[in-house]
């Protein structure tokens, strides 16, 4: 009774047997329980701009997802970007932006692979996608991330002019997603510094990038201008030579008679304005008269109703319907590469022409960029980088891109004394082969071609149009 009473007492007291049966029983129906896991990439998933991306996704173990409830979604469940179920796809319900842009890659599916190929990658495509699996009761599901890239244009590389001792060299270049990274390098790819830098984000969401760098004599002559997509790790570069002729030189005799020279006008200074005070009122009487009588030559010109011609315009190029007003696009438009078209440089050339008579016109301009605005004879070429100066038969008055005004003579002409007018008048005299220019606004000159100029072809308006930049032919 004793052994009896103490086996019972043993067994009511000790329920660790019962756990440990209850804990093997949970655990086998837990194991029968988790079919698969679904599995997706854990880095970020690179996609190219306008081209076509897979999203991996893949059940573990491998068995056939054919039968089963296949969900990609972003955030809302119910709002998917593809479904497949009952053996078929489903759109209803699907989120408009990927209408006709989505595809499951069925051929895996018996491998377990539940892949998604969206087409034609666009900026909103970019984010977290939702890998969701489901058999009968059983789900799981995953998340992946795309990224969104986009490869940019060439740099351009342009020189524009001295500055500080040195020549001025631009880079530019356009169509970039995310934001690129620029640097200049030598020839033996070491990283030189920028005289400064700028970015922007255009209506697309593309980047533009300038980028500008003065080079010395004897020190980097050889460089390059590479534009890097850190996603994509790829780059574009561009490399240009400037030859030791075209840095400014300062003679050690010409400083000595620059500074004898100074100290000789020092001298006779006074002597000197002593007389032009003594002339200055006639000669503003005489200046007074002969802008009088000028005005009377040149009172009979013929007022022209000028537009724009669509077959010259750079395929960058927006023209008004009217052919009134042009500005620089984002991006290059698809147009035939005609023998008429400019191809480099952002130019267009007015479908009027001019061999004899007096004409003008006005243009009002606009924006923060550069432009430039003037006339130019027929044959003015088309194809490649063009100079802009007089010698390529252009003769026009421009804003550059460090704000100053000039006119684009060869030499170009600085014109510093005047502010850059709102509305500029074009006077074309075939007769003479003289072009001039007058602000708008107060009737004042801006700067005259001299005669003899622009002759012996058919002249014709032209206008240069930088990015940020807008143009109106007045009518």
């Amino acid at each position: 009774m004793k052994i009896l009473s103490f086996c019972h007492s043993s067994r009511a007291s000790s329920p660790l047997p019962g756990f440990v049966v209850f804990f093997l029983i949970c655990s086998v129906l837990k194991m029968e329980s988790a079919k698969f896991t679904v599995i997706g990439p854990r880095d970020p998933v690179i996609a190219i701009l306008s081209q076509e991306a897979v999203l991996p996704c893949h059940l573990s173990p491998r068995m056939s997802a054919a039968n089963m409830e296949l969900r990609w979604y972003r955030s809302q469940f119910a709002s998917f970007v593809h479904l497949y179920r009952d053996g078929k796809d489903q759109y209803d319900g699907q989120m408009p932006e990927y209408w006709r842009r989505t595809e499951l890659l069925k051929a895996g599916f018996t491998d377990g692979n539940v892949a998604l190929k969206i087409l034609n990658i666009r900026h909103s495509d970019e984010g977290q996608y939702h890998c969701f699996v489901q058999d009968d009761t059983f789900y799981e599901e995953t998340i992946l991330e795309l990224r969104v890239a986009g490869l940019g244009s060439a740099p351009l590389i342009s020189v524009e002019g001295h500055q500080d001792g040195g020549i001025r060299v631009v880079c530019r270049s356009a169509g970039w997603y995310p934001e690129p990274e620029v640097l200049w390098k030598n020839l033996n790819g070491r990283h030189l510094p920028s005289l400064c830098e700028t970015k922007s984000q255009g209506d697309n969401n593309m980047f533009e990038t300038e980028t500008v760098i003065i080079l010395t004599e004897h020190s980097n002559q050889n460089l390059s201008c590479c534009i890097r997509n850190i996603f994509l790790n790829q780059e574009k570069e561009s490399a240009v030579y400037i030859a030791d002729p075209f840095f400014p030189r300062v003679n050690s005799w010409m400083v000595a008679l620059s500074v004898i020279l100074v100290v000789l006008f020092g001298f006779i200074g006074h002597t000197v304005y002593l007389f032009k005070m003594k002339d200055k009122r006639d000669k503003e009487i005489n200046l007074r008269d002969k802008e009088i009588r000028w005005r009377r030559s040149v009172a009979p010109i013929k007022k022209a109703n000028v537009t724009l011609d669509p077959d010259t315009a750079h395929p960058k190029l927006v023209l008004s319907e009217d052919r009134k007003s042009v500005r620089c696009g984002d991006t290059r438009q698809d147009l035939p590469d005609n023998l008429e078209r400019f191809d480099i440089d952002p130019c267009v050339l007015g479908c009027e022409g001019f061999t004899v008579g007096r004409h003008s016109w006005e243009v009002e301009v606009g924006g923060q960029g550069v432009w430039a605005v003037g006339v130019a004879g027929e044959s003015v070429k088309r194809k490649g980088h063009i100079s802009r100066n007089s010698e390529e038969g252009i003769w026009a008055v421009e804003q550059g891109w460090a704000g100053q005004f000039q006119a684009l003579s060869s030499p170009v002409t600085s014109l510093p004394q005047r502010r850059v007018p709102s509305r500029i008048r074009v006077c074309l005299d075939c007769d003479w082969g003289q072009v001039t220019f007058f602000d708008a606004a107060d009737e004042a000159p801006i700067f005259t071609f001299p005669p003899g100029s622009a002759s012996g072809e058919r002249i014709r308006p032209w206008v240069w149009v930088g990015w940020g930049s807008q143009l109106r032919l007045c009518p």
